[in-house]
C-alpha cells in the first residue's frame, strides 16, 4: 500500500521529506533574514503552505470526487500534526535547534492557507484523469 501511496502522491512525500530535512539540520545564521521582520515565521508558513497545496494538488489530479473526511485528515490534520512534531524534535532531539509554539502556529497558519488555496483555486487549473 505504501509503494501505491508514493507512486500516485511522489510530490507530497518529496515535500514533506524535503521540510524534516530543513526543519532538522543545523544551520547558522543567516543575515539576509534579520532585515525582513518575522522572516523565520514567514518561512514556516511558506513551507507549510507549500506542502498542503502540493498534498491537495496531487489529490485532485487522482480523483474525480473529493473525500472530505481523508482530505481532512492528510491535507490538514497530518501537516499540522507534522508541524508540532517537528518542533518538539527541534527541543528535545537537537541541541542546535529549539522548539518554538510561535513556529507551531506559523506552520498551522500555513498549512490554513494551504487548505484555502487547495480548496478554493486548485480545482479551476487541474485537469482531472
Amino acid at each position: 500500500m505504501l509503494t501505491n501511496w508514493t507512486k500516485r502522491y511522489p510530490f507530497s512525500l518529496l515535500t514533506t521529506i524535503v521540510i524534516v530535512v530543513l526543519s532538522l539540520m543545523p544551520i547558522g545564521r543567516v543575515e539576509l533574514a534579520e532585515d525582513v521582520p518575522l522572516a523565520d515565521k514567514w518561512t514556516h508558513m511558506v513551507m507549510y503552505a507549500t506542502l498542503v497545496i502540493v498534498i491537495w494538488w496531487e489529490y485532485r489530479r487522482q480523483h474525480q470526487q473529493t473525500a472530505w473526511t481523508r482530505c481532512l485528515a492528510w491535507a490538514f490534520i497530518a501537516p499540522i500534526a507534522l508541524g508540532g512534531v517537528m518542533e518538539l524534535m527541534q527541543a528535545y532531539c537537537t541541541n542546535y535547534r529549539s522548539g518554538d509554539w510561535m513556529d507551531f502556529v506559523a506552520n498551522s497558519i500555513g498549512v490554513g492557507i494551504g487548505s484555502l488555496i487547495g480548496i478554493a483555486i486548485l480545482p479551476h487549473f487541474i485537469e482531472k484523469k
